[in-house]
């Protein structure tokens, strides 16, 4: 069972984050602090695994408080839920301990995937802003694509697939049901891609394949 700590300011953001993942067998909200200050307070009685944190909030700040986790409560991931999609602000986010960003109109599917990603250890970052570097990324100009084309590092031609859709934005269920097969088997090769090239999140990925040639 993934334990999660809801952090935000907003009431009714608390509400409907739980609300929303009412019905996952895996994960349970424990308890919910309205900005860093509490949820430090409320670490001392409440164990966590994962905890969702926005970024701008009164009293201590989701930035502050997720650097204060870091140096406190390393075994307790952090998860970045925010609107806010500055590179700068994403960038800083990650310095300061956190492992995961998602932005707040994101899916229940994907919030639940960034949850259990975030809670394995492992980095995540949501399809929008990987979309976003993604397009940052081709208005720069790159060594010539055609000579490393298609040296995907030892890739079965199955990942080579997955890791092309993954940089096209769609998410591990899109990719399943486009492939014709289940979405456990699509995370599964999402994991052997990220072990083979080395990758640490879904933007760089998003720049592996960038670099591959992957996308048009």
């Amino acid at each position: 069972m993934i334990r999660i700590i809801l952090v935000d300011d907003h009431t009714i953001i608390r509400d409907g984050i739980r609300a929303l993942l009412s019905n996952q067998d895996d994960i349970a909200v424990v308890g919910e602090a309205s900005n860093g200050e509490e949820l430090l307070a409320l670490l001392t009685t409440t164990p966590a695994d994962v905890v969702l944190m926005d970024m701008n909030m009164p009293v201590m700040d989701g930035m502050e408080a997720t650097r204060r986790l870091h140096e406190e409560y390393s075994e307790v991931r952090v998860l970045a839920l925010s609107m806010l999609d500055h590179e700068e602000y994403i960038n800083r986010m990650f310095e300061a301990g956190a492992l995961g960003y998602v932005l707040k109109n994101a899916g229940r599917l994907e919030i639940v995937y960034a949850i259990r990603t975030v809670a394995s250890g492992r980095q995540f970052l949501c399809s929008e802003l990987g979309m976003k570097f993604l397009q940052k990324l081709m208005q720069t100009p790159t060594p010539d694509v055609t000579a490393t084309a298609k040296k995907t590092d030892g890739l079965s031609k199955r990942e080579t697939e997955v890791l092309q859709l993954i940089a096209e934005g769609l998410t591990n269920a899109e990719i399943a049901e486009k492939l014709f097969t289940s979405k456990r088997t699509i995370e599964t090769h999402r994991q052997n891609i990220i072990e083979k090239t080395q990758a640490k999140n879904t933007a760089a990925l998003i720049s592996y394949a960038v670099r591959q040639g992957l996308l048009t």
